[in-house]
């Protein structure tokens, strides 16, 4: 969104108009595009490791890899990180 300033009014314009100038940069910079991508990249290895592997026998039930430590934790952690870095992009000036 632009926002828009108001400039005291030059001569040869009529009284009490102020004079409306819109900024036209850009809102994002190169930083915050770059932290963009880093915190989608975060997200997307968080999603990879919390998918994990493919077990040898479908029909045996193994309780170490579905409850492993970097799927239960360290992904989920992995995923929130990237969210916040994401919020932080968005928000930095």
């Amino acid at each position: 969104m632009s926002s828009k300033k108001v400039q005291p009014q030059k001569s040869g314009s009529k009284a009490g108009t102020p004079i409306q100038v819109i900024d036209h940069s850009p809102l994002f910079g190169r930083t915050n595009y770059l932290l963009m991508v880093a915190g989608a990249v975060i997200v997307a290895v968080g999603m990879l490791l919390m998918a994990g592997g493919k077990s040898p026998n479908p029909t045996v039930f193994d309780y170490k890899q579905v409850y492993s430590t970097t799927r239960v934790t360290v992904a989920p952690l992995l995923i929130m990180a990237g969210l916040a870095i994401e919020v932080y992009a968005i928000f930095k000036k």
